[in-house]
C-alpha cells in the first residue's frame, strides 16, 4: 500500500516538473525548445526562453553631472520627496508616449569620460506597447523661461573662444555682434545676452560675411529632419 502511494506521489512529482512556470510577470522571448523536448540541467535547451518585465518598464539615459546636482540638492533642502519633473518619452516614429515617467534610481558613480551619470527612468506600460531594446528619447522641462530669444544653431560662431553673431540692420548692412548663448533646443540654441528681439541674424554662409558689408538677405529655410533611426 504504501509503495503505490509512492509511486503515485513520484508519478505526480514528475508530472509536475512538465509544466515550468515564470516567476515574474512580462513577455516572453521565442521558445527555445520545442514540444516534446527533454530538457534539463546541462542540456542544450536548459534556458528555455527569455522573459522581460515590462509594466512599468525602464529607460537608462545618461544625466549631465550638473542636472544631477540640482536634483541632489533639491533633495537635500528638504524635498525628499521630490522625483523630478515628469519626463516624456518620444518614440522613433515621433509620437510622444502618453504616460509620463518618473526617475526611479540613479547609478553609483559618474562616468569620467562623458560627464555624465546613468539614470534609470520607470514608464507605465500598460498595453505592452513598448519593448525592450527600442529606440526613444526622453524629454523634460526642467525650467520655464519667459520670452527667450531662440536662433538657429548654425548662426552661432566662434572667434578666439567668443560666440558671435552676424546682425542685418535695417539698411541691410552687417554687424558682428558677440552673444552669451544658454540652453540648446533641437537644432535653436537660447541667446541669453546680446541679441533683441525682432533683429535678423544671418544662418548660411557666415564665414563668408564682414564687418559693414551689404548683404541681400533671404528668408531661412529649415532643411526637413532626417528619418528617426531604426529600433535597436
Amino acid at each position: 500500500m504504501l509503495a503505490a502511494r509512492a509511486a503515485v506521489e513520484k508519478a505526480q512529482l514528475d508530472l509536475g516538473f512538465t509544466r515550468i512556470t515564470s516567476p515574474i510577470d512580462g513577455i516572453a522571448g521565442l521558445s527555445k525548445a520545442q514540444l516534446g523536448n527533454l530538457v534539463g540541467p546541462g542540456s542544450a535547451n536548459a534556458e528555455l526562453t527569455t522573459v522581460s518585465q515590462v509594466d512599468p518598464i525602464k529607460a537608462y539615459i545618461p544625466l549631465s553631472e550638473q542636472e544631477y546636482l540640482k536634483l541632489a540638492r533639491a533633495r537635500q533642502n528638504g524635498a525628499e520627496r521630490q522625483e523630478g519633473p515628469p519626463l516624456e518619452l518620444i518614440l522613433a516614429d515621433g509620437s510622444s508616449y502618453p504616460h509620463p515617467g518618473r526617475l526611479f534610481f540613479a547609478d553609483r558613480q559618474v562616468d569620467v569620460k562623458t560627464d555624465t551619470i546613468q539614470v534609470a527612468v520607470l514608464f507605465p506600460n500598460p498595453g505592452d506597447l513598448l519593448r525592450p531594446g527600442q529606440y526613444a528619447r526622453v524629454r523634460a522641462v526642467v525650467r520655464h523661461k519667459e520670452k527667450a530669444l531662440l536662433v538657429p544653431q548654425r548662426a552661432v560662431g566662434e572667434m578666439q573662444g567668443k560666440q558671435q553673431v552676424a546682425v542685418v540692420n535695417p539698411d541691410d548692412t552687417v554687424t558682428i555682434r558677440t552673444v552669451k548663448p544658454g540652453e540648446t533646443l533641437d537644432s535653436l540654441w537660447v541667446i541669453d545676452e546680446g541679441l533683441n528681439p525682432g533683429e535678423r541674424v544671418i544662418v548660411g554662409g557666415l564665414q563668408k560675411v564682414r564687418e559693414g558689408v551689404k548683404v541681400t538677405p533671404k528668408p531661412y529655410e529649415e532643411s526637413p529632419r532626417a528619418a528617426p533611426a531604426a529600433a535597436r
